[in-house]
């Protein structure tokens, strides 16, 4: 499944009424922008924007890690913390279907001479300690350096669990390696779990989140972890073309998401088992939910009829030509809208 597949079908539009697409596509709200437009700002190069100051020591502080880094994308973030564990010739273990391998084009393997080693993903999302430890590469000149674990969560919504991510995480450890965590869904993951944010944070020494999907912001991510490796990667940050300016315009974003936008996330998560209901009632193909995601398989392969009939109704989906149908819930996505979705539907399958 490629989860980007059909993105492109929604040309022409400026915002539709309901869009599935991703948690991406959201759009800030009266009390975002008014956030930005008060954001008092400076020089982040220089270390002097409050905004983005405030931001990198908020999130690091609720994580319960020493420091933050903010950057533009949540690519840039995975890959800038992947710089500063490993080196030229090291080896990263990671899960194949997981986005730091498959789709953030390899760039620590080309930017940074790092291997990545993909390891089979178990059905709950997640790496087995036996495949970890095997993984692990011997002391051998013929064979790259073992050096960091990375892990996801959520996996294709799929929040896993804590005792299952901490058990990937000792595996990693007995051998010598570090653990990042992709937690583009950080806050997802935890509203699923019912856990408290430093539960799932303690695990891994590093954690990329993403401000710009769940979160609804229109750009950002946040690194944080110890501070001697939030130093590097701000070092790579810059080398990488990642220094900003004035980027307390999108750090208040942030901000205000993480004061808004946090708690909410169960709403989506509802909404999502509510589709996914919908669709199953149909009998029209396989249907899987795991927080704000729904995945569904048209059994006749009906993928661009179900989406450009969806289309006519102002709802945009990523269908692709086959395969599962990815849909997701986010702060734009209304009971008005999902109502919308559902009498689409009801249509294309009643």
């Amino acid at each position: 499944m490629n989860q980007y597949a059909g993105l492109r079908q929604s040309k022409g539009r400026n915002q539709p009424i309901c869009d599935l697409r991703s948690d991406t596509v959201t759009r800030p709200d009266a009390g975002m922008i008014a956030a930005i437009a008060a954001a008092e700002l400076g020089d982040d190069v220089y270390g002097e924007d409050p905004a983005v100051n405030r931001l990198e020591a908020s999130l690091a502080e609720r994580l319960g890690k020493e420091a933050g880094l903010f950057l533009p994308t949540g690519t840039q973030s995975n890959l800038v913390g992947l710089l500063a564990h490993c080196g030229r010739g090291e080896e990263i273990l990671v899960g194949v279907d997981y986005h730091v391998n498959k789709y953030e084009a390899a760039g620590a393997s080309v930017l940074g001479g790092i291997a990545l080693c993909p390891l089979d993903i178990d059905a709950d999302g997640g790496l087995s300690h036996d495949a970890i430890s095997a993984a692990v590469k011997p002391d051998d000149s013929h064979m790259a350096i073992s050096r960091l674990l990375s892990l996801e969560n959520t996996h294709n919504g799929q929040a896993i669990s804590l005792a299952r991510t901490k058990a990937s995480a000792d595996a990693a450890r007995a051998s010598g390696l570090a653990v990042h965590l992709d937690g583009a869904r950080f806050f997802n993951g935890i509203t699923a779990l019912g856990c408290e944010p430093q539960d799932l944070a303690q695990i891994p020494d590093s954690i990329s989140i993403c401000l710009s999907k769940g979160l609804g912001t229109p750009a950002g991510s946040v690194l944080v972890g110890p501070k001697d490796l939030i130093a590097k990667a701000r070092r790579w940050r810059k080398m990488l073309g990642g220094g900003m300016r004035q980027s307390g315009l999108l750090a208040a974003a942030g901000l205000y998401a993480l004061d808004h936008n946090v708690a909410r996330l169960a709403e989506d998560h509802q909404r999502a088992a509510a589709l996914a209901a919908t669709l199953g009632a149909f009998g029209a193909g396989e249907v899987t939910q795991a927080s704000n995601m729904v995945f569904f398989t048209p059994g006749d392969g009906r993928n661009a009829a179900l989406q450009a009939h969806l289309a006519e109704s102002d709802v945009v989906i990523g269908a692709g030509e086959s395969g599962p149908i990815r849909m997701v819930l986010h702060r734009d996505v209304s009971d008005a809208g999902l109502d919308l979705v559902t009498q689409a539907l009801q249509r294309f399958y009643g």
